[in-house]
């Protein structure tokens, strides 16, 4: 479990660090990505077996991308940035369900820069700071 924390901490931190300082964003945003991996690990398929398996696997956390600068940061044996320490805290909380599902069961999440394909259509479930929330994956109990 100690790696699947890290490997979540690194990926709040490359996807939202820069939400943390914001009063729209804040500790919410950094909980709201750690929702997604861990509903996606939830999901028990497509997405990855461990939540490292989730958070790395290809195209789907951009800050994993090999051509994204978040991931150079990522690939440091330690992250010496004190708000890397908040991002584990988070992750923690989140793995362990201490805090709630901020993301209302949501999957899938975009920056409100960018307007993906796979977004159209699609409902919101959630906007926090400036990411929006969905839900992509039908729940066991919905198939």
């Amino acid at each position: 479990m100690k790696n699947d924390i890290d490997i979540l901490a690194r990926t709040i931190y490359g996807e939202a660090r820069g939400e943390y300082g914001k009063l729209e964003g804040g500790l919410a945003a950094l909980i709201a990505v750690g929702n997604v991996a861990v509903n996606r690990y939830k999901a028990n398929g497509w997405y990855g077996h461990t939540i490292g398996e989730v958070c790395r696997k290809p195209w789907q956390f951009s800050c994993w991308n090999e051509k994204d600068p978040n991931r150079k940061i990522l690939m440091q044996d330690q992250i010496a940035d004190p708000l890397f320490n908040i991002c584990y805290q988070a992750a923690t909380k989140v793995i362990l369900d201490e805090w709630p599902d901020l993301t209302k069961g949501s999957d899938h999440y975009h920056t409100i820069s960018i307007n993906p394909a796979w977004a159209k259509g699609q409902k919101p479930k959630v906007r926090v700071g400036t990411h929006i929330f969905y839900q992509l994956t039908k729940k066991k109990e919905e198939n």
